[in-house]
């Protein structure tokens, strides 16, 4: 692809895609990529250092909720900051060290 970005397909689960991303970055960030249940998955193993949420005031309808059945403090996050505009609401959570 263009641009040096190369996609691999796991199939062995998260910790797998996990791994093998951190060994491939080589100690540089790693971003996650996926639908809700794929951030829910990563989340619950406490696996996402950092997140950047963008809360938007828009009605969308039926759709899969991003944090349902997470207690996310439980798992050892915190919100690192908020900022709010009429436009969204940014969130970023983290997870303790």
């Amino acid at each position: 692809m263009e641009g040096g970005t190369t996609f691999h397909f796991v199939t062995g689960g998260i910790r797998e895609a996990y791994g093998r991303a951190m060994d491939g970055a080589k100690g540089k960030d790693v971003r996650l990529g996926g639908g809700a249940n794929t951030i829910r998955q990563y989340l619950a193993a406490g696996l996402v250092d950092h997140m950047h949420l963008a809360v938007s005031p828009v009605l969308l309808g039926a759709g899969e909720h991003l944090l349902v059945g997470l207690d996310l403090p439980a798992l050892g996050y915190e919100i690192a900051s908020q900022e709010s505009s009429r436009a969204a609401t940014h969130l970023v959570i983290r997870r303790k060290v």
